[in-house]
């Protein structure tokens, strides 16, 4: 028992992220693909519907099966603590929401007879931000720059020759979205 006393909830926002999201797959297998239709994947539907708009946000915590699950939660549980730590869980959990709704209403407006669900468009946007973790003002990361070329680069050559249910588009956003946080907002401030 005294073990577990050390065990810290190091990172609020991404450990419950995670745990949610490993929640809705466990609703997702219990109710055969119910739950992730009906609440957590996002498409084009009426929009006198109110899911219709729970759906742009809660898109990011359905995921398709475990192996789904697991790609993006690995990188989310590996950058997002040293992220949330820098920017602090509030600035974490508007930057999650944001990126959930812009990758959610794009997908409605483009490509709204796909279903897009999980938490890649986050996991990329947390690779493109965690690029910005040592800049300095007025100076572009070298790392940012390889990372932008490499990740979304192959996004788009990616979406360009391959057919296959992984949405490009949702990662190129969320990379988007990394490079806008990056350059916009401000790390907590650590009181000395």
């Amino acid at each position: 028992m005294k073990g577990l006393k050390k065990i810290q909830y190091n990172s609020p926002v991404i450990l419950t992220f995670a745990l949610i999201s490993l929640v809705t797959l466990g609703l997702n297998y219990l109710t055969h693909g119910a739950t992730n239709k009906l609440l957590f994947s996002v498409y084009r539907s009426s929009p006198l519907n109110p899911l219709t708009y729970l759906r742009m946000f809660t898109h990011v915590l359905g995921h398709a099966n475990f192996s789904h699950y697991v790609g993006n939660f690995m990188l989310i549980l590996m950058v997002g603590p040293m992220l949330e730590e820098k920017y602090g869980s509030s600035k974490m959990i508007f930057m999650i929401l944001f990126t959930a709704l812009i990758t959610g209403l794009i997908n409605i407006v483009f490509f709204g007879n796909v279903a897009l669900l999980g938490a890649s468009g986050i996991a990329f946007m947390f690779i493109l931000l965690s690029s910005f973790v040592n800049i300095e003002k007025g100076r572009i990361p070298l790392t940012f720059i390889l990372i932008a070329i490499l990740y979304i680069g192959n996004e788009i050559i990616t979406g360009v020759f391959t057919s296959d249910n992984i949405s490009q588009f949702a990662h190129i956003i969320g990379g988007v979205c990394g490079c806008i946080f990056g350059w916009g907002i401000d790390p907590e401030r650590k009181k000395s």
